[in-house]
């Protein structure tokens, strides 16, 4: 039991669970009234569509790739949502399943062209916003009903956040780390020559999961607006980053194919209570993303002591 406890590739795991737990834990020293179920769900109210696009961000970075643009998507799915499928949801739905589409053909040119991801995702970022700019120009629209009263939910005992962060999770774990296709799909950013020689397109893994992302991504959006009830076009811009710290923070690399789908919903939360944090703390807005930047820093640090000693 205790060499398993220091065995570095154990440490490695918990790492993320390690700094959910320290920041839980001085959120409720601070203020005990939040160690509650209520108190939880408040603290938590936005870590779904934040945990949904860390999830996005996950797929990309499987295949080691880097999504600049998922901020600006979940955006314009947000006014998409917030005003087609309010209205008309056929229309609503379409565009959605567009929205996917596109995704999956970026993911595809960028395999095809063999061009930065950096690159093609930042210049898409410009692309989602100004559409989500051409479908709500001002703040405004309103949720559809379903999505309020499923974002509402309270089931008892443990806050709706928990439930759908474990749901998340759990799902995305078994299809992508326990079953066949997904080690196929992992392998494509783990060893993409290994997968070519047993046959598999790369081009076809590629397209699979920027099509994952913007799934995912429609769905972050999606329950977005069933928190807010309204949109606007720039109503998920700090998701872009906060995507990225929440799969690196939660065991994701920038190559090499290691993801944790776990561990990325667990950074999610992470970075959520985060802010949580740092507003008892009375901490000033301007400096909360640098304090997030510092706590991300300290996690990297201390993988980066347990990798050398998993190498030693």
């Amino acid at each position: 039991m205790l060499r398993g406890l220091g065995n570095p590739r154990f440490l490695r795991a918990v790492l993320p669970a390690i700094s959910l737990a320290v920041i839980l834990g001085a959120i409720f020293a601070v203020n005990p009234r939040t160690m509650s179920p209520i108190g939880l769900n408040l603290l938590l109210q936005l870590a779904v569509p934040v945990a949904l696009a860390t999830i996005a961000q996950m797929f990309i970075l499987a295949v080691n790739d880097l999504d600049l643009s998922i901020g600006g998507y979940v955006g314009l799915v947000a006014c998409i949502g917030a005003t087609f499928l309010n209205t008309d949801p056929l229309l609503g739905v379409v565009l959605l399943g567009a929205c996917i589409a596109a995704y999956a053909v970026m993911g595809a040119l960028i395999h095809w062209r063999n061009l930065p991801s950096i690159v093609v995702t930042l210049g898409m970022l410009f692309v989602w916003q100004g559409i989500a700019i051409l479908v709500l120009p001002t703040p405004g629209g309103a949720a559809p009903g379903w999505i309020t009263a499923i974002m509402g939910f309270k089931p008892p005992l443990v806050p709706f956040p928990i439930v759908a962060a474990v749901v998340i999770a759990v799902v995305v774990h078994f299809a992508l780390m326990r079953s066949s296709y997904g080690v196929i799909l992992r392998g494509a950013g783990g060893n993409p020559r290994a997968v070519a020689r047993a046959g598999w397109s790369l081009l076809k893994t590629k397209l699979a999961m920027y099509a994952l992302a913007g799934l995912f991504g429609v769905l972050s959006g999606l329950s977005l607006i069933g928190l807010t009830t309204s949109a606007q076009a720039n109503i998920a811009m700090p998701y872009t980053l906060l995507s990225i710290a929440g799969a690196i923070l939660g065991g994701s690399e920038f190559v090499g194919g290691r993801v944790s789908p776990v561990g990325a919903v667990i950074g999610a939360l992470t970075l959520t209570l985060a802010t949580r944090a740092l507003t008892f703390f009375h901490v000033p807005p301007d400096w909360q993303i640098g304090a997030q930047g510092g706590i991300l820093i300290v996690v990297l640090a201390l993988r980066a002591l347990i990798n050398r000693r998993e190498v030693a």
